[in-house]
């Protein structure tokens, strides 16, 4: 089962290009807030209608502007996890899962069904006021399931008030999802969440979506500044090709390169992490001095300036371990290195 969708659609000033084909694997749209991942997705449902193009279902057509096709929402069978949840307040957890069961002649067993698979049972008469945050989410994805879906989406779910919270959601989410085979797209602007759940990942950058890659693929060769942002990547710096190097005139560096330069080549990233201690013989090894460090729960962030940048240029984040930083003689002045492997060529 194949969900495939190319369309756009504008939404007051903005607009929204969407290219994506998801299999059985999780595919993730990752995106920063107000990127357009909501409005993708509603589109997908049927709940907003793009201004063209098409969204297929196992090659049956959900909507085609040009054949004029556009199924309800409720025939879609797409199951959409609203980032709220979108219970009926007022109605019971049984009442909100009989309300989706698709199957009318075994309405009553089936809700009961998911009612035990989720564990249920005894919140069965209670209002989604009285839930825990947990509990709704158990409740909204059994009203998913008992509607028999074909393809399901998740609109950031896991917005919990803290860290602890947010794991167990995810685990919630992970197990009640294990078994389906079909499609499922999840919207996220969290990383960790994408790189533990999805194989394949498009970046939403301005509304328009990028190419299909694997999540390894993204953190590797995120290829654009947004998705390379998106990705955790801290520093960006212009930059040309100088031959087989690369010149950072900012900081009057010059760095060798794993991967050819292409011609279009003006800006990279390097990861805070990969910035490391160095001998000053080391491959793309330079002297920087300390501009600050800032001790965080587990590492120190360290920022730099390397000795030969201009007044205006912006600094180097480095990330170490606590002891690392802790046993250098000097802590203002160092010599770091970046492995060619390491640089993010970006366009």
């Amino acid at each position: 089962m194949e969900l495939k969708a190319d369309f756009k659609k504008r939404i007051g000033d903005r607009r929204l290009e969407i290219r994506l084909d998801a299999g059985e694997a999780q595919l993730a749209l990752l995106g920063a807030s107000g990127s357009g991942k909501s409005a993708a997705l509603r589109c997908i449902a049927g709940v907003m209608t793009p201004d063209e193009g098409r969204i297929l279902l196992g090659g049956e057509p959900l909507f085609d502007s040009s054949r004029h096709i556009n199924i309800p929402p409720r025939k879609r069978r797409i199951g959409f996890l609203f980032r709220n949840y979108a219970l009926f307040p007022y109605m019971t957890v049984r009442q909100n899962i009989l309300a989706s069961v698709r199957r009318q002649e075994s309405k009553i067993q089936i809700a009961e069904e998911y009612l035990h698979i989720f564990h249920l049972e005894k919140l069965s008469d209670q209002y989604p006021d009285e839930l825990s945050l947990e509990e709704r989410l158990k409740t909204a994805l059994a009203r998913i399931m008992v509607s028999e879906p074909e393809a399901i989406l998740l609109d950031e779910p896991l917005a919990a008030p803290d860290s602890y919270l947010k794991f167990q959601l995810e685990q919630v989410l992970s197990d009640a999802l294990a078994n389906f085979g079909g499609p499922i797209i999840r919207a996220s602007h969290d990383r960790g969440e994408v790189y533990r759940n999805c194989r394949f990942v498009s970046v939403l950058d301005k509304g328009v979506s990028q190419d299909i890659v694997t999540v390894d693929g993204l953190l590797a060769h995120p290829g654009t500044e947004s998705a390379a942002r998106l990705s955790g990547c801290k520093n960006f710096v212009n930059a040309a090709a100088r031959g087989n190097a690369i010149y950072i005139a900012q900081w009057g560096v010059t760095l060798r390169c794993a991967y050819p330069l292409p011609p279009f080549l003006w800006r990279i990233g390097i990861r805070a992490h990969q910035v490391r201690i160095s001998d000053p013989d080391r491959v793309n090894a330079f002297a920087v001095t300390v501009e600050k460090a800032i001790e965080d729960v587990s590492s120190m962030i360290v920022l730099l300036r390397p000795n030969g940048a201009a007044r205006d240029a912006p600094l180097l984040r480095m990330e170490l371990e606590k002891s690392e930083w802790v046993a250098l003689p000097d802590k203002r002045r160092l010599t770091v290195s970046i492995g060619p492997q390491d640089i993010l060529l970006l366009r």
